[in-house]
């Protein structure tokens, strides 16, 4: 079975209304690009373990990179379900290897949110037209969800800072031309005034990148370590304020963990789909093993859970055209979607018996990609404490 072998949707129990003609126009683009440009070559994507450069400018100039920022900073300034639909896209095809998501609707963000008028005419037009790939550093080797704990520092010397430490599980951190990084800038008795953000660029002396890292799945993914050894750079690239960076990462966190929630949503769909096909195709004891009992009642339960988890994550992506997203409903579509999108996949995987371990059929790699969903963005622990604390 090709990656190409696209099975038709589910059909939704509750119809979607969120998306207009435009947004469906926008929708047929990013499927071509996706079936055409990324689909195809996820082998050659896995063994580099990151996709080619020049991708980066083709989804520039049809339009999918940075397409919610302003127009004055080269974004066509549209709503957030432009977002959606390209997360939701690449999810249909299977695809865990293009960072576009985060270039565009995190890293760009930071930049339009938080930048002064410099930083973002400078940068966003670059990042909208993909001669600039952009990356987010917060995690390091040991501290992990505790951000208040980062160990990188920028220490003032005359209109510079000088900046030391490492961060770890960078998503495209080895193509990056720029990242922002978390860095501890103070030494309050509060941790969090402590954190500020600067935008390093990647040509900067001292600031080196290691090699791709071999994680368990999302092979094709750009993901690594980058090191700052005495890395100089300019006052002016600090995002907003100096101690201000821990308050600004938590402003964005709530729509980053909403994309793990869509994205977790669209490939729950995708592997149901993938496995009713898989079903009717398959034979056992004469017959398609879609007519057992055992196997409709697995469909059914997942087809049920699948679409209330869409119901869900759709009804909070209302709330985002708004803002009015509460931080206890983006935890909530994070940590429920993507527990229950791994719990999905197990179940498909185990409908297709010993094919279902096989990497050549997408459920195997759904099997392997899906997993980290419950770890980045805050581990879900992190979610049950945060929603806990609104009770």
């Amino acid at each position: 079975m090709s990656v190409l072998n696209i099975p038709q949707a589910i059909p939704a129990m509750i119809p979607r209304t969120l998306f207009n003609a435009e947004h469906e126009q926008f929708r047929q683009t990013a499927r071509r690009f996706f079936e055409t440009e990324i689909a195809p070559h996820r082998e050659k994507w896995e063994e580099q373990q990151h996709i080619d450069r020049h991708l980066w400018n083709k989804a520039g100039e049809l339009g999918l990179l940075c397409c919610t920022m302003p127009e004055e900073y080269g974004g066509s300034g549209v709503d957030r379900l432009y977002s959606m639909i390209l997360m939701e896209e690449q999810a249909r095809v299977g695809d865990s290897s293009s960072g576009f998501s985060l270039h565009s609707d995190i890293v760009a963000n930071y930049l339009n949110n938080f930048g002064n008028e410099e930083q973002k005419q400078h940068w966003l037009p670059k990042m909208a037209t993909g001669e600039a790939v952009g990356a987010i550093a917060m995690t390091e080797p040991g501290t992990g969800s505790d951000l208040q704990s980062i160990r990188t520092t920028a220490v003032e010397d005359g209109d510079d800072y000088i900046i030391n430490g490492s961060k770890i599980f960078i998503t495209n951190g080895y193509l990056c031309d720029i990242a922002v990084v978390a860095v501890k800038t103070g030494k309050s008795e509060n941790a969090a005034q402590n954190v500020s953000l600067i935008i390093i660029e990647a040509d900067r002396e001292g600031f080196t990148k290691g090699k791709p890292l071999k994680k368990v799945g999302m092979h094709g993914q750009d993901t690594c370590e980058l090191f700052f050894d005495n890395v100089r750079v300019p006052k002016s690239n600090l995002l907003g304020m100096e101690g201000m960076g821990f308050i600004m990462l938590m402003k964005e966190l709530a729509w980053e963990r909403m994309m793990i929630g869509i994205i977790c949503a669209a490939g729950a769909e995708n592997a149901l789909a993938n496995t009713v096909e898989y079903t009717k195709q398959r034979k056992a004891f004469g017959k398609p093993i879609s007519v057992f009992q055992n196997t409709r009642f697995k469909l059914a339960e997942m087809r049920a859970e699948v679409q209330i988890a869409r119901t869900f994550v759709d009804q909070c992506m209302q709330q985002v055209l708004t803002n009015s997203l509460s931080i206890e409903a983006a935890c909530t579509a994070k940590y429920w979607v993507s527990d229950l999108a791994c719990k999905v996949v197990d179940e498909c995987v185990q409908l297709h018996g010993g094919y279902g371990y096989m990497l050549e059929y997408p459920i195997a790699r759904a099997y392997l990609d899906m997993r980290p969903n419950r770890i980045y963005g805050g581990t879900n622990e992190i979610m049950k404490d945060l929603i806990s604390r609104t009770i």
